[in-house]
């Protein structure tokens, strides 16, 4: 089977670490403080920074795991272990 329709019967969406361009620190801070179910305001509040850097904080961080919501985010950030484990608890 081809790589491409490996791909195609996969859903077209590769889940593999390698696959993804690296998060910025930034971006790891924010996942982790969605992931405690903090709103973009009190990611905001807590780094002293604006709300909409928040929000192009979580675009790019949703546009780089290839997800377009935050249950996606969240997913996908379990299956690329890039939540400790203690997230889980």
């Amino acid at each position: 089977m081809s790589r491409v329709m490996r791909k195609a019967v996969r859903g077209g969406r590769s889940t593999k670490k390698k696959d993804l361009p690296a998060l910025t620190p930034r971006q790891k801070q924010i996942l982790r403080l969605v992931a405690e179910g903090l709103t973009n305001r009190e990611i905001a509040q807590h780094f002293g920074i604006s709300v909409r850097t928040v929000e192009v904080h979580r675009f790019n961080l949703m546009r780089r795991l290839r997800v377009r919501n935050v249950a996606q985010l969240l997913r996908q950030a379990l299956v690329l272990r890039l939540l400790p484990k203690s997230f889980l608890s």
